[in-house]
């Protein structure tokens, strides 16, 4: 539908892999936004370049909290790579329909769209007010403490990891080795997540290892074999991006197969998780297992945490605020507030955010790593400062009861 004139008109768009409390951003951005009117583009920048826009302007408190609370994408998510003449045209389209403001909610690349589409903007003199709005369960956008999204795919995996891993102890006369393959192609925040529930040292996982410390297929072996001849049984936590010293990925598809954006794709039978656990099965004779939740572990509605849902709904506000403001160019970041009674003892540390402003100039082609103090020396399983950092995040668990056989 084509958008009618009118005064002081923002458009929002959502861009890459979806999570559980995405639409809670754009709930908390389009509660507190006050603008004449408000449109959604359909699929991210691709709505533009199409003339696709929602209108999402009288919206009632009953819809915006059911959305708040809706998995995926509403507005429908976009990986497309445009080129100039299409920025270009966005900008063009823009203009046509007197668009003051742009929110754009998403991960690295959203927020190098949304920069460039600033300076492309200014150059032509075009006076539209654009900030990014940080989503990514990878948690590796820089400039902020963590993304909203983070902490409900955390959470997941804490969940999945501890409560797969009871069962692989009731079953250790029968199952050897279970091994969980997170994602994160770059880093290994959510394969450090899966281990935040353990208490014990036989509790899982027992061995978690991130695409920051190189991988070696012997070592590994080793490391398994050590678990299971003390346990019984093993359960190995892998991020999808491990990686050899030479940077090959470990288990990259042999055909080539690559998506859109020009990365690999594991297929069915390839990728880190299904690779060790033939390697495991092979060199080692132990039955194996490989859970590979995927994008269940982003989307699942179920595991959101109360914390990461405020959160998210907080930047969605705050975004709102910074565009009626006047600000551009910039995302709204998590910064972590703590009591200065804490600072430096060894009690708890209470955990609070603030949310402030920063440059998008500051956060594009920047990423963020999961620090080596949050993994032993042996790099194989979290440090308790990692714990100190995402614990907080995942919100309350209820514990479980484990008898000692």
């Amino acid at each position: 539908m084509s958008l009618v004139e009118a005064m002081n008109v923002l458009v929002v768009g959502q861009s890459g892999g979806p999570t559980a409390v995405m639409n809670t951003s754009l709930a908390g951005l389009l509660g507190a936004a006050r603008f004449s009117k408000i449109y959604g583009l359909a699929h991210g920048l691709e709505g533009a370049l199409h003339d696709q826009f929602l209108d999402l302007s009288h919206l009632t408190g009953e819809t915006l909290d059911r959305l708040a609370r809706t998995p995926g994408a509403a507005l429908g998510s976009s990986r497309r790579r445009l080129d100039e003449g299409e920025f270009e045209r966005v900008l063009d389209v823009f203009q046509k329909h007197s668009v003051d403001a742009l929110a754009y909610i998403g991960g690295n690349g959203s927020m190098w769209v949304a920069h460039h589409l600033a300076e492309r903007a200014a150059a032509r003199k075009y006076a539209l007010r654009v900030i990014g709005i940080p989503k990514t369960v990878d948690n590796d956008l820089a400039a902020t403490d963590h993304s909203p999204g983070y902490g409900s795919a955390a959470r997941f995996l804490a969940l999945a990891a501890r409560d797969t891993g009871l069962d692989l102890e009731a079953m250790t006369t029968f199952d050897d080795v279970v091994i969980l393959e997170t994602m994160g192609r770059d880093s290994g925040w959510l394969a450090a997540a899966s281990a935040l529930l353990k208490q014990q040292a036989d509790d899982a996982p027992h061995l978690v290892y991130v695409p920051e410390i190189p991988f070696d297929d012997e070592r590994f072996l080793n490391d398994v074999a050590a678990v299971h001849g003390w346990l019984k049984r093993a359960y190995i936590v892998v991020g999808e991006g491990i990686r050899y010293t030479g940077g090959a990925f470990v288990g990259a598809a042999t055909n080539g197969v690559t998506d859109m954006l020009g990365r690999m794709v594991h297929g069915v039978n390839d990728g880190p998780g299904m690779v060790l656990a033939r390697l495991v099965r092979e060199r080692l004779g132990l039955q194996t297992r490989c859970f590979r939740p995927g994008n269940i572990g982003r989307s699942f509605s179920a595991c959101v945490s109360e914390v990461d849902e405020t959160e998210a709904r907080r930047v969605g506000e705050c975004a709102a605020t910074a565009l009626a403001d006047g600000h551009n160019d910039v995302m709204v970041a998590l910064g972590r507030v703590m009591d200065e009674r804490y600072r430096g003892g060894s009690e708890t540390r209470p955990y609070k955010a603030d949310i402030h402003l920063v440059p998008l100039l500051h956060i594009i082609n920047k990423h963020k790593y999961l620090p080596r103090e949050y993994i032993n020396a042996e790099g194989t399983m979290i440090t308790p400062a990692f714990v100190e950092y995402a614990l907080p995040l995942i919100g309350d668990v209820p514990p479980v009861v484990r008898f000692i056989l």
